[in-house]
Parts: structure tokens; sequence; C-alpha cells
């Protein structure tokens, strides 16, 4: 399994910090917690985005693109982290944003990911939500075709086998941070949407032969359809790596019952998970994706899923600017 294999565009400030959450693991009387600072990889605000993106711009670089194309929902973080590297690396880019929540809120609207899009130089349209996004970007890459650009196409959430490598980095990083701190982890927990975080994860533990159990808290698909994504993308992903066979199903778990609803909704777990994290730890979550991963976590815990003196790993997964989207959400906060 050669990582090195592949082009790689090297920008994510890492290895990210691995750190104890002392005041959330007393809160929370059970394991251990510990935090996998993804939020600090540095692109655009920084987010678990940055390390796919070192490989999929690779290899729009690789194909000659000067025009990159993705979606995403309205407050997308990948949009965000995409438009980034593209103004970094000189290219345009055309980002397809879906309204999934049919929110008229204008924070939700105008505010947090949707700003800076605009301000990293994006051209953003806005599509009702239901379409088709796959064949919206291939028609909008043909339109592009035809005015002598350039396009690359980057799926939503950056998860396809390239994309999906840049976990795979992210769970050679953690075994070594792991071993370094002699930490004996029962769990990696996060919040899984597209499948990419998930699927490299799982393939970089399970071709290591670490043995580290990964469980993603969903954030919009049923738990039937996000592990059975999870995994498809994890099998090729290690195919692509060269070590077919290695992904067992067994190693593909998702709790899918905190969504409440549906995506980019915001749920009273969730609310309560963002202020935890920032009263208790200092660190800021985001309201669709790590918040509700949090909000798991905090309810596994206080269920006894997870026993005192385990380690448990939150990988955080970036993308606080989206709070400033969901204010609304917030305005029943009172000071401590």
């Amino acid at each position: 399994m050669k990582i090195t294999n592949f082009p790689r565009v090297r920008i994510t400030h890492g290895p990210t910090p691995l750190e104890f959450m002392p005041r959330m693991s007393e809160a929370l009387g059970g394991p251990n917690l510990y935090i996998k600072r993804d939020d600090c990889t540095g692109l655009g605000s920084g987010g678990n985005k940055t390390r796919k993106l070192e490989f999929l711009m690779a290899d729009a670089v690789k194909h000659g693109a000067d025009t990159i194309i993705t979606q995403g929902a309205t407050q997308s973080n990948h949009a965000r982290q995409t438009v980034a590297i593209a103004a970094k690396m000189g290219m345009k880019c055309e980002i397809l944003l879906e309204d999934r929540t049919g929110s008229k809120v204008e924070n939700y609207k105008k505010s947090g990911n949707v700003f800076l899009d605009l301000l990293y130089g994006a051209n953003v349209q806005e599509v009702p939500g239901g379409t088709d996004m796959n064949s919206a970007m291939a028609k909008l890459a043909e339109e592009l075709v035809a005015k002598g650009q350039k396009p690359y196409i980057i799926p939503g959430g950056g998860s396809n086998p390239i994309g999906a490598l840049g976990y795979v980095v992210c769970a050679l990083e953690l075994v070594d941070q792991f071993n370094t701190l002699g930490l004996n982890v029962s769990s990696v927990v996060h919040a899984t949407g597209s499948a990419g975080t998930q699927a490299g994860l799982v393939a970089g533990f399970e071709g290591t032969r670490s043995q580290i159990p990964v469980l993603g808290i969903g954030v919009r698909a049923p738990k039937e359809a996000q592990e059975n994504n999870v995994y498809n993308l994890a099998v090729k992903t290690a195919e692509l790596l060269g070590v077919p066979g290695s992904i067992s199903r067994d190693s593909v778990k998702a709790n899918c019952d905190y969504v409440g609803g549906g995506y980019g909704v915001p749920t009273d777990g969730m609310v309560e998970a963002v202020t935890m994290m920032a009263r208790l730890e200092g660190i800021l979550l985001d309201p669709v994706y790590s918040g509700k991963g949090m909000a798991g976590l905090i309810d596994l815990c206080r269920k006894g899923h997870f026993k005192k003196g385990e380690n448990v790993v939150f990988l955080h997964t970036g993308g606080s600017v989206a709070l400033y989207g969901y204010m609304d959400a917030f305005s029943g906060l009172k000071p401590l």
C-alpha cells in the first residue's frame, strides 16, 4: 500500500494535532475523549476536504485542467475548500450549490461558507433541491469545453477513490500518533456524509491491520444506505491502493440516529454538542457535520456504549464558519 505512487499537492498543515479533552471527558463521566483536529488543516479555514483535495487537485493538474467544477449543499464546507485551493493554484472554480434544506434564512443563504465561496472567487450557481448534481456538473463541463476551457469535475465531498486517499493518509497519521503516545484506542468516531472520509479511514486501518474500529455518525442517509456507500467506496479505494480484498463488510459501521429532520436541519442535540465543546474545550464545531457527529458521541457516552477508561478519538472534520449561517438555531444561548 504505497501512497507515494499517487500524485499529490502537499498543502495540509500536518500532522494535525491529537488532543485530550479533559473537561468533556469529565462532563460525560465515561471514556477518555480525544480529538483529532482536522479543522486545523490550514486551507481556506481548514477542514477534512483539504486532505482529499491534495490528491484530487494533483489529478486535475495531471489532466491539464484549468477549471474545477464541484457541488455541495448551500453551506458546503467542501465547496469552500475547493475554491480556496483552486485560487491558490491559479484555476477557475465553478460551484453548484443545491438547496437541500429549503431554508429562507438570510444568514444561511448568504453568509458563512457562501460568502467565502464568493470571496475566494468562485462562480456560484444555486440549483433546486433534488437536482441530479452529477448530471448538472457534466452539463456544465460540456458548456465550458465548448468555450475552450479544460474542466475537471470533483464529486460532492471529494468522495471518490482518489479523494479517499487523503483519509488513508490520515489513518496512517493516527496510527503513528497512537503509537507515539502509547494509546490503545477503542474507536475513532466522526460525522459521515458523502462517505469519503470514513472509506479512507477504513481502508487505511484495514490495510495496515491496525484493527482500530471506525464509527461514522450519519448526517444524511439511512444506516443501510450509508454503510453500503462507505463500504463500496472503501473497496474501490483498497483496489486503487493495490490491496484488493482487504476490506471486510463488518469493518463499516454507521449510526444514523442523529440526523434529525434531515441533512443540514438543526437538532437540539447538535446545539447542545456545539455549545458544550465551545464552553468546555474552547473548540468550535460545525452545525451540519461535526456538531451532529459529536451529538451522537455524547449520547452514546451517556448510554454507556463507550465504557469508562476506554480511549475514544473524535475526528473533527472542520466547518465552523457554517455557524454564521445557523445563528438562529442558537438564539436561546445564555451566559454561564
